[in-house]
C-alpha cells in the first residue's frame, strides 16, 4: 500500500506532510527560514518551488535570456500533473 494518494488525486487532496515528503522525493530542499519555500534542482536547471494559498508556484532561475520563468500550478491538478510540469522544466 503507497504511503501517498494515487498519483492521479489533486494536490488539494494530500496533507501537508504529504505534499513535503513528495517534495523531498522529487530531490526538492525545504528553506530553512521560510518553510513554504523550496529548491530543486537539476542538471539544465534551477528552480524554487513556493507553496502559495491555491497554487504552487514554480520560478526557473534565470533561464529566458537571463530572466526568470514563473508557472503557476492550481491544486486541482494531480500530484502525477504538477510533477510531469515541474520536472519539464522551462
Amino acid at each position: 500500500m503507497s504511503r501517498w494518494p494515487t498519483p492521479d488525486t489533486p494536490l488539494y487532496n494530500h496533507s501537508l506532510a504529504t505534499i513535503e515528503d513528495w517534495l523531498r522525493a522529487l530531490g526538492a530542499r525545504q528553506d530553512e527560514q521560510e518553510l513554504h519555500r523550496w529548491s530543486l534542482q537539476r542538471a539544465a536547471w534551477q528552480a524554487e518551488l513556493s507553496l502559495e494559498i491555491e497554487e504552487l508556484q514554480v520560478r526557473y532561475l534565470g533561464v529566458a535570456g537571463g530572466r526568470d520563468v514563473v508557472r503557476n500550478l492550481k491544486y486541482a491538478l494531480s500530484r502525477q500533473e504538477i510533477e510531469t510540469a515541474i520536472l519539464l522544466g522551462p
